[in-house]
């Protein structure tokens, strides 16, 4: 008897922990105020960067994807490009804030995300101390402007980053559905 009462122990604590796990993280609450469409403050100077970034939930709140772009004009010293990334923030296992990040440059990073209230997060990347380590931070400001910091720390000098870039972004949608795949 015991033996068949076994497995059917494994296979209904099996499924609650499945409804458990299917559960929307409480993790990702804190990251809510970045969802919508970020477009680029422009500054007025000639030559700037224009963009964007969609900050959408998917996979029914489990994770927050992050599609950005920028747009580099022409300048005399070199031609005119652009960048595209995707950043998916999702929670592991032990609710633990994560994102990975891809972009059309070859590159790949993995952060830890760290909230600090409701207003501000920052990633940090996780890298050996032989690699350069990286550190983006988003924050909104009272004026409704969110506003961002992309900073590098050199190979061997793990805190001392350096600021690359600054920008200042304005919501142009309020909310932002969860993305839809349609199945063909």
């Amino acid at each position: 008897m015991r033996t068949r009462l076994a497995p059917a122990v494994v296979i209904a604590l099996a499924s609650v922990a499945g409804v458990i796990s299917a559960e929307s993280p409480a993790a990702l609450a804190p990251l809510r105020f970045l969802l919508g469409e970020w477009r680029a403050v422009p500054s007025g100077k000639p030559g700037e960067v224009t963009g964007s970034a969609t900050f959408a939930s998917s996979l029914q709140d489990r994770v927050i994807l992050r599609f950005s772009y920028a747009e580099y004009p022409a300048l005399a010293s070199r031609d005119a490009f652009r960048h595209d990334d995707l950043m998916v923030i999702h929670a592991d296992a032990s609710a633990q804030l994560r994102a990975d990040y891809w972009d059309n440059e070859g590159h790949i990073v993995h952060y830890l995300v760290q909230p600090r209230g409701s207003d501000e997060v920052v990633f940090l990347s996780e890298a050996p101390a032989s690699e350069p380590h990286y550190r983006l931070t988003y924050k909104l400001a009272p004026d409704g402007t969110l506003g961002g910091r992309f900073e590098i720390s050199p190979a061997g000098a793990a805190e001392t980053f350096i600021t690359y870039l600054t920008w200042s972004s304005r919501k142009v949608s309020r909310d932002h559905p969860e993305t839809q795949h349609k199945r063909e």
